[in-house]
């Protein structure tokens, strides 16, 4: 593969995002890249990073009673990112590549990690617990509902500002944790 077709990570990783290989994806690269993209493609009133909307999709999922394995796919579901970046929500329906190349690179992800095998109804929960933590930080961030009948969040997402180097050590630790607990 030539070069030019690479991205060069935080940790020094040559990875090929149209020809993933999960020997190439690793968590410090997803924390660190997370921790410093901004949410709402930046137009929040503050910075709250990938990483703190992952971290809390986890916590929701673990306030709810769920697996550790729901709660390792809330917090990677949006680590595709990490390495093509993401599209806002109106713009991304047209785009059917890049959706196709984004789930081709999310379940190399979720492989990596255990939890390549997840069921259609597991994914419907992840989802719903994005759709209920993105409804959540409108309302706190932007002042403004974007639905009519507000979900029922479970948790107490922390949407403050907060140091880039602390959410990605967060993230790491959490994600370690979690992984873990998979092996026993």
């Amino acid at each position: 593969m030539k070069r030019e077709n690479a991205i060069l990570t935080y940790t020094n990783t040559l990875f090929f995002p149209l020809s993933p290989r999960e020997d190439e994806v690793k968590i410090e690269d997803i924390a660190h890249a997370l921790s410093q993209m901004c949410r709402a493609n930046g137009h929040f009133k503050t910075f709250y990073s990938v990483a703190q909307h992952s971290i809390n999709c986890a916590n929701e999922a673990k306030t709810r009673g769920l697996s550790n394995r729901l709660q390792l796919a809330c917090l990677l579901h949006d680590a595709s990112e990490a390495y093509i970046s993401d599209v806002t929500r109106p713009v991304k329906c047209y785009l059917e590549e890049y959706r196709k190349i984004e789930h081709k690179l999310q379940q190399v992800i979720f492989s990596r990690f255990g939890i390549g095998d997840l069921t259609h109804e597991e994914i419907s929960i992840v989802d719903e617990i994005d759709n209920v933590l993105l409804y959540f930080e409108f309302e706190h961030l932007h002042h403004q509902g974007i639905h009519e009948n507000p979900p029922r969040i479970y948790s107490e997402p922390y949407i403050y500002e907060e140091n880039m180097v602390s959410v990605e050590q967060k993230f790491i630790e959490i994600s370690k944790c979690l992984i873990n607990s998979l092996d026993t």
